[in-house]
């Protein structure tokens, strides 16, 4: 979103608002820097989104081993009771 901002546009405003040269380029640069620090790009949420798929895939494969250790002992469990008749 950063890279689509047109500073170009921002810059010719305040020229045409009376801004002298030198202060409508700083405003643009403050500008740009704020923007930059705090807007996602389209890159920052696919590497977002690709991070959190990777830890949905690891905590299902947790969840899926630690639900068939469950239900191992629940079996061992069962079968211990059944030869105890």
């Amino acid at each position: 979103m950063a890279g689509a901002t047109d500073t170009l546009k921002i810059y010719e405003r305040l020229k045409a608002a009376n801004l002298d040269d030198k202060a409508a380029n700083e405003i643009v640069e403050v500008f740009n820097d704020v923007v930059e620090d705090r807007l996602a790009t389209k890159r920052d949420l696919k590497e977002l989104e690709d991070s959190l798929r990777r830890d949905l895939r690891e905590l299902e494969l947790r969840l899926t081993l630690k639900l068939g250790a469950l239900i191992a002992l629940a079996v061992g469990i069962v079968t211990t009771l059944l030869k105890l008749r």
